[in-house]
């Protein structure tokens, strides 16, 4: 499958409208908003570096399964085995439908892995619905669960509109023949889950965790028991002062010209987010684009990306020579291509540069490297698993990520888990992450000042790695507090049970 339908999505600090009916309050935290109301603010997440996976890089005959493999439910570690004190969990069965389910495709894809560990964890009634491209890797996550996962047939068709899509431009291909393929699965996912609701109906919820983009029309509707979808997140454009790029095809203004007059009529077409009882949105750009379609349905702002504190953590930097890491695809809208020359117009001659990751950008990032004279300073890792990707990012000084559109951007939680600071570019999702005390944000009005801008910074590192330790430091104390997984799922349980008193 191609890995471009996984490219990581999310983004800004959500403000919540949180219902009565929401519990456990001790996983939110109050602040107070600009107008001076008390608002709750709640933090969601994802678990595996962005982009990894496809048919270039398949999935493995053996996964490590520490922390994934789901055996008897245990009880979580914080409550005893059992709810609040005088507080019992609400009884549900939780239906998770998902295109894919994958932590090798890495970005959006690994969500549902996420939610459905984790809900198994903690004792809930949960399967999961998902394409027959992801059997081969859940059976080996999920060897004690193959009752509870269901699988959609990879038809003809699927394969027909994959083959045709590697021919358009990135954009173009996702939204037209990627759509119809999403489309064709969705109508086979819809008609299983109705049929297993049907058998056993009572406190069941509907969870749809991807696709991410808040555009993307979603056919659970008229399900038996009520839907939820999300935590969405998109509406970003490339940073301007960049142009349309070769990945684009299309100009993004042209495709939203096309897009505005017809996201009506699709939705009220396919109106699952019309008439669900709950769609998670990232940001207030994504609740915005919601809006847009006309839904009249609640909308909670939950972030979705995170991270797993068992699989990233620190050790002790070791600072020479200094490496500075990009870990993504290389392709055009992950901005690597600028790096080269960054690392070029350093004055730490002895600094080096790590790019983890593959993609159609990598000969000319090779090439550019040779032109400045900086080839043997940068090193192509490819493709690596997230125990190796975690061992050179604890490595490294500092990440650096020059997306220019980027709307989540969960490797910056995963190198701030590492204790290590994250020079990014400042324009969408990582902006969201990174504080004045965790990392530095480069503003982009054009390539040139990308460039001069990321060299600044990673010299001023380079010569300091006091600065980067004291920022790592603090990076790892925000992300611990506000992103991990094994606190964050109690959240979604609470607006599960919201959803299921709201239909009483």
């Amino acid at each position: 499958m191609d890995r471009r339908q996984f490219a990581s999505d999310g983004h800004r600090r959500p403000r919540v409208e949180v219902q009565k009916q929401i519990r456990r309050p001790r996983l939110l935290s109050l602040r107070s908003s600009d107008t001076g109301k008390a608002q709750l603010r709640l933090r969601f997440f994802r678990f595996c570096p962005p982009g990894f996976g496809s048919a270039h890089n398949p999935v493995p005959t053996s996964v490590p399964r520490s922390r994934l493999t789901s055996a008897a439910p245990r009880p979580h570690p914080r409550r005893g085995g059992r709810a609040h004190a005088g507080e019992a969990m609400m009884a549900m069965r939780i239906l998770l439908v998902a295109e894919h389910a994958s932590l090798q495709m890495g970005g959006e894809a690994a969500l549902p892995v996420h939610y459905f560990r984790l809900l198994r964890a903690r004792g809930v009634d949960a399967e999961l619905i998902v394409h027959e491209r992801s059997r081969a890797e859940l059976s080996l996550l999920f060897p004690a669960e193959a009752e509870r996962l269901h699988y959609l047939p990879d038809t003809f068709l699927n394969r027909l509109c994959w083959q045709m899509g590697r021919r358009l431009p990135d954009r173009l291909a996702y939204f037209t023949l990627g759509y119809l393929s999403r489309h064709l699965s969705q109508r086979k996912a819809r008609r299983l889950a109705r049929d297993l609701i049907a058998r056993n109906p009572l406190g069941c919820v509907v969870h749809q965790p991807i696709p991410v983009s808040p555009r993307e029309p979603s056919l659970l509707y008229d399900m038996g028991a009520p839907v939820v979808i999300g935590p969405m997140n998109g509406n970003i454009s490339r940073a301007e002062g960049f142009g349309k790029g070769q990945s684009d095809g299309l100009d993004a203004k042209a495709m939203m010209a096309l897009w505005r007059p017809l996201r009506r009529l699709v939705h009220a077409l396919s109106p699952g987010k019309l008439r669900a009882a709950l769609l998670l949105s990232a940001n207030p750009r994504t609740t915005l684009a919601l809006r847009e379609t006309g839904t009249p349905a609640r909308i909670v702002e939950l972030v979705e990306n995170g991270i797993d504190s068992a699989l990233w953590h620190p050790t002790e930097l070791t600072g020479e020579p200094p490496e500075f890491l990009f870990i993504g695809l290389l392709i055009e809208l992950k901005g690597a291509q600028y790096l080269p020359e960054a690392l070029a117009r350093m004055d730490c001659k002895t600094a080096r540069l790590g790019i983890i990751g593959d993609g159609v950008m990598e000969p000319e990032i090779r090439a550019r490297a040779e032109a400045l004279g900086v080839a043997d300073r940068i090193t192509f890792y490819g493709f690596l698993p997230q125990a190796e990707c975690n061992r050179r990012l604890a490595a490294a000084r500092a990440l650096v990520l020059p997306s220019l559109r980027e709307a989540g951007g969960a490797v910056v939680l995963e190198a701030m888990a590492c204790a290590r600071p994250v020079i990014a570019a400042d324009h969408g999702g990582p902006a969201d992450y990174i504080t004045p005390q965790t990392g530095w944000l480069v503003p982009v009005p054009s390539p040139e000042a990308l460039i001069a801008g990321f060299s600044a910074m990673m010299d001023r590192l380079a010569l300091d790695a006091g600065a980067a330790r004291t920022a790592g430091q603090q990076a790892r104390d925000h992300v611990l507090r506000h992103y991990d997984w094994d606190s964050k799922i109690d959240t979604i349980i609470g607006l599960y049970e919201s959803c299921l008193l709201a239909e009483k």
